[in-house]
């Protein structure tokens, strides 16, 4: 899709990329041989000079020259160029006030899971993270990005595609397991574990030398990055619907990876009783 893409060039808005579309200028290679006026001179001029500068940068895989022209809201565009790059991001923590601290951080790049839990490996966290080109998240931008740059002090200028704007701008809301729900996605034996009942399996963990709790809280938080990929591929399916590129483009859904922990339904159970948590 990226290479169909005339949205960051300056001056071009989705009805003038649409109707370059229209009049069968479908990638930038198209536009070279094909546009016959559907610019003016100097638009064409400065069209073409930013499409001979997009080669070059998707050559050198830089992803935030085109995160950076375009807007937000098209930032899934650049997905399957750069999907080799990309790592799925979720973290746990304390809490939600302001003292809280990270648990646990799970790392999914489509084919490796990694996690770091504090107080054992959470700082390896920052041998990995920049090793990626673009990070995926839910509500990243409002909450993991910034506690994780806040907590490490440190900066993560990574192109980021937030999936909650991206779902939202497709209908659905309710926080990643009600759009998860909505899609047709099923945690099975998780059903019912959330954030709130993450901070829980944390404190048991660390009040009680639980490690089956801690072994259900990684396989949580890594089935969250896990179906991070799934989501991003549907939404990505969805959002070319309304471009002339639905049966070339579409995207596999993703296959699903063995996940290194499981649950334990007898510490669900017990958390959920203790706290009445129906």
């Amino acid at each position: 899709m990226l290479k169909n893409t005339f949205h960051h060039i300056p001056g071009i808005g989705a009805k003038t990329e649409a109707h370059i579309w229209n009049r069968g200028i479908l990638d930038w290679g198209s536009f070279h041989t094909r546009n016959n006026g559907v610019l003016s001179h100097g638009r064409t001029r400065l069209a073409q000079n930013i499409i001979d500068q997009s080669y070059e940068e998707l050559k050198k895989e830089n992803s935030t020259y085109f995160t950076d022209l375009l807007p937000s809201r098209l930032h899934w565009r650049i997905f399957p160029e750069f999907r080799n790059h990309t790592v799925y991001l979720d973290i746990e923590t304390t809490g939600m006030d302001g003292f809280s601290t990270i648990t646990t951080i799970a790392l999914y790049d489509g084919k490796h899971i990694r996690w770091y839990v504090d107080g054992e490996n959470l700082d390896h966290f920052l041998d990995d993270i920049f090793n990626y080109k673009v990070i995926i998240t839910y509500n990243g931008k409002g909450f993991d990005i910034p506690f994780i740059e806040k907590q490490f002090r440190i900066k993560l200028e990574q192109s980021h595609i937030d999936l909650r704007f991206v779902l939202s701008s497709l209908g659905f809301s309710g926080g990643l397991k009600g759009c998860e729900r909505q899609l047709g996605i099923n945690r099975g034996e998780l059903s019912g574990v959330d954030g709130y009942f993450a901070v829980l399996l944390w404190h048991d963990y660390i009040r009680n030398n639980n490690h089956r709790a801690l072994e259900t809280l990684l396989a949580y938080n890594i089935e969250d990055v896990v179906n991070l990929e799934k989501l991003m591929v549907i939404a990505y399916n969805m959002k070319i619907k309304d471009t002339p590129f639905m049966d070339s483009h579409c995207l596999d859904l993703p296959r699903y990876p063995n996940i290194p922990f499981k649950p334990n339904i007898e510490t669900i159970v017990r958390i959920k009783r203790e706290y009445m948590i129906v």
